[in-house]
């Protein structure tokens, strides 16, 4: 198979569970709508406590000076957060969401913009997008990917039938960005050592959180505004390292 079939099933998986989604979606209460959120909000409080459990691994922990795991994290948050208000990320999503439920004519805005940005989220952090993806660029395998897409059919079925036509509008960023991925796995190979892998999951967990926790409705916090954290996260744990 060629470099990237990875990702292009990817997006198959969360298009066919996004239509399914919008297709039952219609036959569900309101009642059911909000149960199934409060469902995907735990679902995903779980995603977020295994992501954030790699704060504790050995991999991680030995190769950072003490207590650094955690500071590593903060300061990898806290410069993500600022360069990511300084751009506006959150809100250039937003805006990319609205440009896109007026070109897909969906009725409720509010609606497909919440579904967009959570599954966009939901569907771009983590391990596997980033593994999974150099691994394909890499040609040393699908099989990450391949379990990514069955967890993002369940995932598109479940938010496409509460939020809509956002959750399939997702695949336009999710592809870039793992699109992005395979390239570094085609021509520049592992780039980063497992501790730095460990550090982007934790501060992924850590985004991940913030989603749970906008879907339970117990706070709305800039999660798009975080995203530079994921890069700025290997790159402390690289400095930090340095001092082992």
């Amino acid at each position: 198979m060629f470099r990237g079939v990875g990702t292009i099933i990817n997006i198959a998986a969360i298009v066919a569970g996004g239509t399914i989604g919008i297709f039952s979606g219609g036959r569900l209460s309101e009642r059911t709508k909000s149960l199934i959120t409060d469902v995907l909000g735990c679902v995903t409080l779980l995603a977020a406590a295994d992501a954030i459990s790699a704060l504790w691994g050995p991999q991680f922990t030995e190769q950072m000076p003490r207590g650094w795991t955690l500071l590593g994290t903060l300061f990898a948050l806290i410069l993500g957060g600022v360069l990511g208000s300084y751009l506006r990320i959150q809100d250039r999503l937003e805006d990319f969401g609205g440009f896109l439920k007026r070109k897909f004519g969906s009725q409720d805005e509010r609606s497909f913009v919440s579904g967009f940005m959570a599954a966009t989220l939901l569907f771009a952090i983590g391990p596997l997008a980033i593994l999974g993806s150099i691994s394909d660029g890499m040609g040393t395998g699908t099989t990450q990917l391949a379990l990514k897409s069955t967890l993002d059919f369940f995932a598109s079925v479940a938010f496409a039938s509460t939020f809509g036509a956002g959750v399939i509008a997702s695949i336009i960023p999710v592809g870039i960005y793992q699109g992005l991925w395979t390239v570094v796995g085609l021509f520049l190979g592992n780039v980063m050592a497992p501790y730095q892998v460990a550090a982007m999951t934790v501060s992924g967990g850590v985004l991940l959180l913030g989603i749970s926790l906008r879907l339970l409705d117990i706070k709305h916090i800039r999660i798009g505004d975080l995203l530079p954290a994921l890069f700025f996260a290997p790159v402390v744990a690289l400095i930090a390292h340095q001092f082992m």
